[in-house]
């Protein structure tokens, strides 16, 4: 499986050093679980968080930087990423298949189909995971076969990353594994492509901007 889209170095490296969000730490720890390039940038980054240990052992440091390697500490106790190349993989009850990355099924399982899924109109439906965090919004989006969600700008930044199936946009194909990490002010149409549904893990920091009048009035309803 080769991995074409990745989340931004200051996710990882936060990540790496504990101090990321749980919200945002569910989708770069899933993307960890597929991804060896971004596996090996954490490890760059818990080795840059001993060095600075040893340091401590050898200069006093000021209270910033004190507090910054106490948060490298955090991070050295996090749970590591399994090392495979490969996510786990779980046999759903129904014909679909989905990938579960093991960072995921602490919060929905490993049968998708169990979930009870919230319809967002007639081609897509969602899942919200709850989190101990207020800091950004977790949900799966399921889209339908050759079917795109409604025209949609950001107020924040939002992480898409896909589970099964695929979706193409604005800005590229995105496929099992693959991340789109985009910022306030970027516009798309995600499609399910491939002939199946898509599922994907979401993350965003603000409500989406939608340019059709019924999607807006469910905002406040559908929490996105």
């Amino acid at each position: 499986m080769t991995i074409h889209h990745h989340p931004g170095e200051d996710l990882i490296f936060s990540y790496a050093a504990g101090v990321l969000a749980e919200s945002w730490s569910i989708a770069i720890a899933s993307h960890l679980s597929y991804c060896p390039t971004c596996r090996q940038k954490s490890r760059h980054a818990d080795i840059v968080g001993a060095s600075l240990l040893e340091e401590v052992e050898t200069e006093p440091l000021g209270t910033n930087a004190v507090n910054h390697v106490l948060s490298l500490i955090d991070g050295v106790e996090q749970e590591k990423i399994d090392d495979r190349g490969a996510p786990d993989v779980k046999n759903l009850a129904s014909a679909e298949r989905s990938i579960v990355p093991s960072a995921l099924q602490h919060y929905v399982g490993s049968d998708l189909d169990n979930l009870p899924w919230q319809r967002l109109g007639s081609d897509a439906s969602q899942y919200l995971i709850e989190t101990g965090d207020d800091e950004a919004k977790v949900r799966l989006l399921r889209i339908k076969a050759d079917r795109p969600v409604p025209s949609h700008g950001h107020r924040g930044r939002e992480l898409t990353m896909v589970l099964s199936g695929s979706f193409e946009d604005e800005y590229s194909r995105f496929g099992p594994g693959d991340l789109e990490d985009i910022d306030e002010g970027a516009v798309h149409k995600p499609i399910a492509t491939s002939g199946e549904d898509c599922i994907c893990l979401a993350v965003t920091d603000a409500p989406l901007k939608f340019k059709e009048l019924v999607p807006r009035l469910l905002q406040p309803v559908l929490k996105i």
